[in-house]
């Protein structure tokens, strides 16, 4: 009775209240890709101004995810017994100051602190959005809800590529993320404007789980089966996208080819576009093919072959190059359908809790991964701070094992959209 309800209200949300609602909640989580993926662009002016090594970047850039992993577990039972609207105000508040922070620090060590804040301030804009929508819904409309937000969001990768090179050339990096902090506290206040837990004809729970029964759930979760074989993938199929985007790509293009900031810019927004469109194509593939398992496992396929390519080959021409951008950009953009594949695992008052977990996975990915190939690329000489070809190669090589072994393990994962489809034949 109380699902059939659910569904009832659900399906009594007006097309105008969804988008408005899937409005609000994107553009915050804009913003959290934004500040995630902006050291790429000005790592060698940051490099030359505090004085970074190839692993202070990497540290620097990887601490946003560090932070971000570590606050998922209390953020999950947070959400699931505070409800993801309130979680979400609280959130901003971290986020803004932690991009203060960053903005004015005068030294590494305040840089860090500052990106560590920003973690975990930024790291509800993509859960608590999600626990919203699984109430307000359908399950077969999640995939597809999802692959909106993420190709709208994916404005911030934008923002963080040309436009922020344009920007720190215009007024500098430090103003440049003083206005990014006004405009995530205007968004957050919009969010508690627009944003509710549960859509118009659902009541809310009247009864909250203790504290003691949220902890005993994340029990639950771990013991759900198939949630391990699914975290392995989260744990590199986005920290594969992000470590070239928002980390490497940037000094690889400034070391490599010998490109300015605003060329830098030009080429990652090539990759950051090719991401956004890949988002919204992947995010109905689930209904197309009957299945979650089978499009996620071929887009990891076609991105470890993609690093692999230029590992061998190291630096291409430009325009192979740019071609391989939009590839690899759209290759590793089925997010969507992974986000969608985790969902299916858990039951309503587990959502909050199960996807936090994966995303632990994701984030805690991102920091392992952009931190580990930081040690790799200053294992090579940099004269004048330059490093060479080779140096990127390895990164490269490493990512490309990292995806590899991740897919083998995700390949025996439960599939419960190809399941349905099975019994329904």
């Amino acid at each position: 009775m109380a699902e059939a309800m659910d569904r009832a209200g659900r399906a009594s949300i007006g097309a105008m209240t969804a988008v408005v609602l899937i409005g609000a909640l994107s553009a915050i989580h804009t913003m959290s890709q934004f500040l995630r993926t902006s050291i790429g662009v000005i790592a060698p002016d940051l490099a030359r101004e505090i004085g970074l090594s190839a692993a202070g970047i990497g540290l620097l850039a990887s601490s946003f995810f560090m932070s971000f992993a570590a606050a998922q577990v209390p953020l999950g039972v947070a959400i699931d017994r505070f409800g993801p609207r309130l979680v979400l105000a609280a959130s901003t508040v971290i986020a803004v100051v932690g991009t203060v922070v960053f903005a004015t620090a005068t030294s590494p060590e305040l840089l860090v602190l500052g990106r560590i804040l920003t973690g975990i301030g930024c790291s509800s804009f993509f859960i608590a959005p999600l626990t919203i929508y699984s109430r307000w819904f359908p399950p077969e409309r999640f995939s597809m809800v999802v692959g909106i937000q993420l190709g709208v969001s994916t404005l911030g990768t934008l923002a963080a590529t040309a436009p922020l090179a344009f920007a720190a050339a215009a007024v500098g990096w430090r103003t440049t993320f003083l206005v990014a902090a006004g405009i995530t506290a205007l968004l957050g206040v919009l969010v508690f404007a627009i944003a509710r837990d549960y859509p118009p004809g659902v009541v809310a729970p009247t009864r909250h789980e203790s504290l003691a029964e949220s902890i005993r759930g994340l029990a639950v979760i771990a013991r759900t089966p198939s949630v391990l074989r699914l975290f392995a993938m989260h744990f590199s199929g986005y920290s594969i996208l992000v470590t070239v985007l928002g980390l490497w790509g940037g000094p690889y293009l400034a070391h490599v080819y010998g490109y300015d900031l605003e060329r830098r810019g030009d080429l990652l927004f090539v990759l950051a576009i090719a991401s956004l469109l890949g988002s919204l194509a992947w995010g109905p593939m689930d209904r197309l093919f009957s299945s979650y398992k089978r499009p996620v496992i071929a887009g990891a396929i076609a991105t470890v072959l993609l690093l692999v390519w230029l590992t061998y080959v190291g630096q291409p021409s430009i325009g192979a190059l740019t071609i391989w951008f939009v590839a690899f950009g759209v290759s590793t953009a089925y997010t969507p359908l992974l986000t969608a594949h985790g969902r299916s695992l858990f039951p309503p008052e587990y959502v909050g809790r199960g996807l936090t977990l994966l995303n632990l996975g994701t984030m805690g990915g991102v920091f392992i991964v952009q931190f580990a190939t930081g040690l790799v690329v200053d294992l090579f000489p940099a004269p004048d701070g330059v490093y060479p070809v080779d140096a990127y190669r390895a990164a490269f090589a490493v990512e490309a094992v990292v995806l590899a072994v991740s897919t083998l393990i995700y390949l025996k994962a439960r599939d419960p959209v190809h399941e349905r489809a099975r019994h329904a034949v």
